[in-house]
């Protein structure tokens, strides 16, 4: 049984929206509040929660990979600048400049 009211304060677009939807469906506005509120998630949506947050949980793991792989590889890269060039380098480089 019903015994209890709830008054919502919405904007006129939204309660035309509600009412236009309650029309759809053939229903009045406070079953269509109701009916949508009370809906428990389908086999399908659950399914599809679950898949999401592996996703998120998969794309955090990715991004985690690749940053670490770009830090090792900048590592490589500065340890690399940081050696002296060998003999035939140098005068390469020094031909080159001059040129």
């Amino acid at each position: 049984m019903k015994t209890e009211r709830v008054t919502l304060l919405t904007t006129a677009d939204f309660k035309a929206f509600l009412g236009a939807e309650a029309q759809r469906e053939g229903v009045s506005v406070a079953e269509l509040v109701r009916s949508r509120c009370e809906r428990r998630p389908s086999e399908e949506e659950l399914l599809l929660a679950s898949l999401t947050d592996r996703l998120n949980r998969s794309v955090a793991d990715a991004r985690r990979s690749l940053k670490e792989g770009l830090d090792e590889a900048e590592a490589v890269l500065r340890e690399l600048r940081a050696r002296p060039l060998p003999a035939p380098a140098r005068r390469a480089r020094a031909a080159r400049s001059r040129a």
